[in-house]
């Protein structure tokens, strides 16, 4: 890893850095469609640091999910409820962090690494039904598409905040 492998955000928090490294990228959760959700979707987390004034550093985990439709010609980004790698930020803040999506992580080692390991181990897993065939098809059409994606795709995704129920 080199510096030139690090990017920065500044927030109203701090300093956001984010390096490239693989340990610093989880993929929480995958879906395929189903019946009642008829979009693929991951969970990707996101570890930095965070510089703060009169603090050396703090290490924070996020996430943010990508959701694609069933022909994968849309893509949406998408908030968690907690932990979510969008929150108290700025409209500017914001649009830094979905910029940071597109430019830099997506062409990361540490993205690709951790896709190639998911695809890996898809093909290692011990199929016993044609729906556990199907099942693994269409995972790994998924992460295939997930390697292809590009800036501009990133881009022209929506940020989808979540749904808060009022009582």
């Amino acid at each position: 890893m080199n510096v030139l492998d690090a990017k920065v955000i500044t927030t109203v928090r701090g300093i956001e850095i984010y390096l490239d490294v693989e340990k610093n990228i989880t993929i929480k959760e995958i879906y395929i469609p189903t019946m009642n959700s008829p979009f693929y979707e991951i969970q990707f987390g996101i570890e930095y640091f965070l510089l703060r004034e009169k603090k050396y550093y703090d290490s924070e985990m996020n996430y943010f999910g990508l959701r694609m439709n069933h022909d994968f010609s849309s893509i949406t980004l998408k908030e968690p409820e907690t932990e979510s790698l969008f929150a108290v930020k700025s409209e500017a803040e914001r649009a830094a962090t979905k910029k940071l999506l597109g430019e830099w992580f997506i062409k990361t080692n540490s993205y690709q690494e951790s896709l190639n390991g998911c695809i890996k181990k898809v093909q290692g897993e011990d199929v016993c039904t044609v729906e556990d065939i199907k099942h693994n098809i269409e995972m790994m059409r998924f992460l295939g598409e997930l390697l292809e994606l590009t800036t501009e795709d990133i881009e022209m995704a929506l940020v989808e905040k979540p749904v808060q129920l009022q009582i």
